[in-house]
């Protein structure tokens, strides 16, 4: 380990040197820009302030794969709101408040629905393994609906279900799962995230690497260990490679369990160091914005300055570069990226209308507004609902940018898919909270059933409009950003040659006093920016002009369009289940009776967005035979750390620091012989997603940022969250 240690320690320590770099540019920036403002339009909608807080995305039965038993398992699982997935023995495991088997972060993993699809994949990681015909693979599904959880350097996890219909229930879940926790530095961080993304791009752009890359997923550690791993794993399989023994299949495990390892051992050093890093640059904090305040002005102009004299060596060169190379793919890629995009933010306007009106024809039917109260809390949550969100997300998967791709070093179009996903379950989220708001007021009026039906028309009216408004410039933002993230890199790797050996003399323009804040580097690629960028807003402009896919045009305004909304927004959140549930009837019945039973069964079924439970005592075909003891990890583990070095010892990880989506959450140590601890130990894990503030309430399982972390005996105890307790039968929402 000494070797990997070293190298893991060198690159950490180059990368994070441009980290303290960028920390003072990224600081000067915030405050700059407080000063200045933003000039963005005015949104229309709402947000939700606490989104989703204390609730279960989604539960149900699927089958694990235990590799150190070789078996398949039913396991009760369950995503809560921070969208790490929990698994459990079983749900009776679950309901007594058993501490669970796992937390698995699904940050930087792939789903495959298909076991050849990930035999290849296996077979490509390290040459020379692929199986002969005819010999058993490394995995065998005993259904044909598998869902496989993979991850270039992490521990693989492998489920499946007895129908597709499960199948794609559980893909649409686990795919919302990556959405959200690949979006691990919160979008809030104006400083710490900007500081961290840009260092990340000029660390790889020093190696000659540009273009997206689609391992920036995950909060700041884990990125930080992809980029370990990018550069560590090819030594690390040039290395071990050649001395790994056995059938292809027992290779290819071998080597799943090596890369793993490493990677905790990566994860765990990254870890110390970032920490370390941020700590520093944190309590410097304070004296640089003491000068930035001071000085604001002459850093401004000394960085126009810089940026005149730089602007002037290249922008012959950069004009040329962008007449040549990219404005002529400027209206295709927009229109490869408009038609996806546009037609996933419809599918949002349209589902949302369609469940509104749904509502409404409801409480026309079922008693007016004695029922309101039930229908608004499942409509509060149709944002978090995987199922009726994949309508639209799947809109996405049509993006290509063939022949683009290569053109422009775009190694994957996921990075936008995504980025436009989150921003559709934003929309989704603004408009119903808005929706909310508005029919709340309309309530305080105390309104017939007659009345209700109409002002639920008049509102969602007037929220379709505020979506259509914030909808276009939600998506002509987007469209900037990615022509920009698309050509960017393709200029500055052109221009590299000509212009990146220059830069430096153009350092004796900073006075010494400002070097923290302005960087000659980021001035030059801010130039570069300038130089395309007039390019993209008139493309993007031409395209609104033509009211192309509903954009509108800049100059549109929703004048003295609810002046007072944002201040009803100040109040406290509603409760729609507490506060009129029983708005219609002629007295509360007791608690003890069973109609209140019922109904608080009722309110805490109501805080899950959808639950699929399966038959507890369902088999998979071959798997009839009762689990067996927990069985200590297999031999195999001894001989994989030998080959790392002699005498590693795998140490469990100490005590995981907070569960953060934002606030603490319990601890949970992990135990130094786990249940399903099969060979290297658990993954440390530290944040499931940083943002905001919420509490798992108990459990709060630990969850750990590499792969899952097993639950101590002493841990806090589950989260009770009822689901249905029927066959097969889904919470309708």
């Amino acid at each position: 380990t000494g070797w990997m240690g070293e190298k893991t320690g060198k690159i950490l320590t180059e990368f994070l040197q441009f980290y303290e770099d960028q920390y003072g540019v990224a600081l000067f920036n915030s405050m700059r820009h407080e000063i200045e403002g933003t000039g963005l339009p005015q949104a229309q909608l709402l947000w939700r302030k606490v989104p989703l807080d204390e609730r279960i995305i989604f539960s149900g039965n699927l089958f694990q794969y235990q590799e150190d038993s070789k078996k398949w398992r039913n396991r009760f699982s369950l995503v809560p709101h921070n969208y790490g997935l929990v698994l459990y023995d079983n749900k009776v495991a679950y309901e007594r408040q058993v501490p669970p088997r796992a937390v698995i972060n699904s940050a930087g993993y792939k789903i495959l629905t298909s076991v050849d699809q990930y035999l290849e994949l296996i077979g490509n990681s390290l040459p020379g393994t692929t199986a002969k015909s005819g010999s058993a693979p490394i995995l065998k599904c005993p259904t044909q609906f598998p869902l496989i959880l993979w991850h270039p350097y992490a521990r693989h996890y492998y489920f499946c279900m007895m129908m597709e219909a499960e199948q794609d229930k559980w893909q649409a879940v686990l795919q919302d799962c990556i959405r959200h926790c690949n979006n691990g530095i919160p979008e809030d961080s104006k400083v710490e995230g900007p500081a961290f993304t840009d260092a990340i791009r000029m660390y790889r752009q020093s190696k000659e690497l540009y273009g997206t890359w689609e391992m920036l997923c995950g909060n700041e550690v884990q990125i930080l260990s992809n980029l370990v791993m990018e550069e560590l794993g090819p030594e690390l399989k040039a290395e071990l490679g050649p001395r790994l023994k056995g059938k292809p299949q027992e290779r290819q495990r071998q080597w799943i369990q090596i890369s793993d390892t490493v990677y905790r051992m990566v994860y765990e050093q990254a870890k110390a160091c970032f920490e370390e890093v941020l700590s520093k640059v944190q309590q410097r904090r304070p004296a640089m914005q003491a000068v930035i305040r001071t000085d604001m002005d002459q850093i401004i102009t000394s960085k126009e300055h810089l940026a005149s004299k730089i602007r002037a060596f290249i922008l012959p060169k950069a004009e040329v570069c962008v007449r040549n190379h990219v404005q002529p793919y400027i209206p295709s890629i927009l229109e490869a990226l408009m038609v996806p995009t546009s037609q996933g933010f419809t599918e949002v306007r349209d589902v949302f209308f369609k469940e509104v009106t749904d509502m409404n024809l409801n409480v026309i039917n079922e008693g007016g507004i004695d029922k309101l109260g039930e229908y608004m809390e499942k409509l509060s949550r149709l944002a978090y609902h995987p199922l009726k969100m994949q309508s639209c997300y799947e809109k996405m998967e049509s993006l290509r940018l063939d022949g683009l791709q290569q053109r422009f070093d775009v190694s994957s179009t996921s990075v936008f898919k995504q980025r436009a996903q989150i921003h559709m379950r934003e929309q989704m989220d603004n408009a119903v909270y808005t929706f909310e708001t508005l029919l709340h007021q309309e309530l305080g009026k105390g309104p017939t059933k007659e009345e209700l039906c109409k002002s639920i028309q008049r509102v969602l009216e007037r929220v379709l409009k505020k979506y259509d408004y914030d909808s276009s410039s939600v998506r002509k933002r987007f469209f900037r950003e990615a022509l920009l993230q698309v050509s960017i890199p393709f200029l500055l790797k052109k221009l590299g040659p000509t212009c990146k050996s220059e830069l430096p003399r153009f350092q004796e323009l900073i006075f010494e006093d400002f070097a923290k804040f302005i960087l000659v580097e980021n001035t030059y690629e801010e130039v570069v920016l300038q130089t395309v960028m007039k390019d993209i807003l008139q493309a993007v402009k031409e395209a609104a002009v033509q009211r192309k896919h509903n954009l509108y045009r800049d100059s549109m305004v929703m004048h003295n369009s609810d002046p007072n909304l944002h201040l009803l927004a100040e109040g406290a959140p509603i409760d729609w289940g507490e506060e009129y549930s029983n708005s219609g009837g002629g007295g509360s019945p007791s608690p003890s009776t069973p109609e209140a039973a019922t109904l608080s069964e009722k309110r805490r079924r109501a805080k899950q967005v959808v639950s699929v439970v399966q038959d507890e005592e369902a088999g998979l075909p071959f798997e009839a035979s009762p689990e067996p003891p927990s069985p200590a990890s297999p031999d195999s583990v001894t001989e994989i750390q030998g080959l790392l070095a002699q005498g590693l010892r795998a140490e469990s990880p100490p005590p995981a620091s907070p569960l953060l989506n934002g606030a603490p959450a319990g601890e949970s140590p992990q135990p130094e012989a786990a249940p399903e601890a099969s060979s290297p130990p658990a993954s440390p894990r530290q944040h499931l997603l940083p943002g905001k503030a919420v509490d798992l309430g108990p459990p709060k399982p630990s969850d750990q940022e590499t792969g899952e972390q097993v639950s101590s005996p002493s841990s806090h105890p589950a989260l009770h969250t009822t689901t249905e307790d029927s066959t097969g039968v889904q919470t309708e929402f």
